[in-house]
């Protein structure tokens, strides 16, 4: 686990920037402190450019006086039970792994999120981070049968949530980048679905005050997604031609709404939903 704490000014990078991304301000010991429960490897490239994943996260949701640190659960570090205690609330990331496999890491990561719901911390899932929640709570997660959705995607909210969010002034349709061939394909009852789109039924589920789920990526920009295409290519997970296809499609499109994003994951992360 890393605690990271402003050290210096916003512009530097690489390592540096990873400890100052936080920003100005520093940890006053009162505030309030938040994990990010990271499910990937961060890439050279968004290490270098913007210290890493939990740098990218990082910059959209701590506010002042906060502290924020890293759980490296892909590489088995979790929190203990006291460190669990002392936190306010959690982000759980994307991943290039299924969150319908049994991989040790994995099953850990549902147990402490069983934990997390028992104990009413509040939860924010993001793309895998999304399915993963879901899958604890009794969903089914697995591939879509539409195949990979990979670019700018509108999605609408419900009615009733909508109405929830308009004192923060976010529209009931937004525009988010998606880049995701699994997909969240039941919850129980108990959970509402609060997002649809055109390509995926469950874009978005919150359960009680306390959890949420969002499919697509609130935290990315054009830049890491056309490098995320670049290592899925890499990877053999989709083929040239789609690479081509999605890059020269994307460089056209608008960009998501990631203000609105910024305020719709910082107000249900500090209770002002």
């Amino acid at each position: 686990m890393v605690n990271m704490i402003p050290k210096g000014p916003e512009e530097e990078m690489g390592e540096q920037l990873l400890e100052e991304v936080i920003g100005k301000g520093g940890y006053n010991g009162k505030g309030k402190k938040y994990a990010v429960l990271l499910c990937a490897e961060d890439s050279e490239y968004v290490k270098k450019k913007y210290g890493g994943y939990f740098g990218v996260f990082v910059r959209m949701l701590r506010e002042e006086g906060e502290l924020w640190s890293v759980f490296r659960v892909a590489g088995n570090e979790f929190p203990d039970e006291k460190e669990i205690e002392s936190y306010d609330g959690f982000v759980i990331t994307g991943s290039c792994n299924d969150a319908h496999s049994n991989e040790l890491w994995i099953c850990k990561l549902l147990a402490l999120l069983k934990n997390l719901d028992s104990l009413k911390k509040k939860v924010l899932g993001i793309c895998f981070g999304h399915q993963i929640l879901g899958r604890s709570l009794g969903g089914k997660t697995g591939r879509a049968s539409s195949g990979w959705d990979i670019g700018l995607r509108t999605i609408h909210i419900s009615q009733s949530t909508s109405k929830g969010l308009s004192n923060l002034k976010i529209p009931s349709t937004l525009d988010i980048i998606e880049c995701h061939r699994d997909e969240v394909l039941e919850l129980p009852s108990k959970v509402e679905v609060i997002a649809r789109s055109n390509k995926t039924s469950i874009e978005m589920f919150k359960y009680g005050d306390h959890m949420m789920g969002i499919q697509g990526h609130p935290e990315y920009n054009k830049d890491i997604l056309v490098h995320l295409i670049d290592r899925l290519l890499q990877k053999d997970f989709i083929e040239g031609t789609y690479a081509n296809e999605l890059r020269a499609k994307y460089m056209e499109s608008r960009e998501p709404d990631k203000e609105a994003w910024r305020k719709l994951c910082v107000g249900f992360l500090k209770g002002r939903l």
